[in-house]
């Protein structure tokens, strides 16, 4: 299968703290890669510095053909800006000159109503909101989607509706995805891949084949429960 993403020997520094230490993995062309790990181990700055955000030592190669949709995992919306997604998506289908019916199609692909894209971006649920950004990212037709954390800011109830979504997604359109998620369920059952990271590299590969209760006690300490999901 064609390679989309090769990362070697990758070390992210602020000032003199090392963020992200000498790691590597890579990725193929449909790979679902979950990136999993305690909170400060680096995970958002991995995504930001394969988008070019952070300077890095170390290689990271993107196929050519590889076109991203980042999805942050959050954004501060001012309750009192009058600002709606639908501005946001006529601003971007405009700059890259995008039909309006691309937009219908990725809003319905993404479960939104012309009603939710009329609210205020400050007055959506955090369901509303990230499913907005799901949409945004996916106009353009990326053929990558990177994820960070898509369900911090949701209630439990619709956390796997968000997951299917993504899963979902990934098989309409055709996506390679990299998703940075806490849920080992989520792992488990979508994830083709999974990217243990705590400043280094813990572990890479198969989730079945490489997470168990060691790995995970390593990951994030002996606190951390292995559960798998039966589905």
């Amino acid at each position: 299968m064609a390679k989309i993403l090769t990362v070697e020997n990758l070390t992210v520094r602020f000032d003199e703290e090392i963020i992200v230490k000498d790691i590597s993995f890579e990725l193929n062309a449909g790979d679902n890669l979950a990136v999993i790990g305690p909170n400060g181990s680096g995970k958002t700055v991995l995504l930001k510095t394969l988008l070019g955000m952070f300077p890095y030592q170390g290689t990271i190669t993107w196929a050519p053909n590889v076109k991203i949709g980042y999805v942050p995992q959050k954004i501060e919306a001012d309750k009192h800006l009058p600002l709606t997604f639908s501005n946001l998506f006529d601003a971007k289908a405009e700059a890259l000159k995008l039909p309006a019916s691309e937009i219908r199609s990725t809003t319905e692909a993404v479960g939104l109503s012309g009603e939710i894209l009329r609210i205020p971006v400050g007055h959506l649920s955090g369901g509303q909101f990230q499913k907005s950004l799901i949409a945004f990212a996916l106009l353009g037709r990326p053929n990558l989607l990177l994820l960070d954390e898509p369900t911090a800011s949701i209630d439990q109830p619709g956390e796997e509706q968000m997951y299917e979504l993504v899963h979902r997604l990934q098989k309409k359109y055709n996506l390679t995805v990299i998703l940075v998620s806490h849920d080992l369920s989520f792992v488990y059952r979508y994830a083709t891949k999974v990217f243990c990271l705590n400043k280094h590299g813990v572990c890479f590969g198969a989730p079945r084949d490489v997470l168990d209760q060691k790995i995970l006690d390593k990951l994030y300490g002996s606190t951390k429960k292995y559960y798998e999901h039966k589905h």
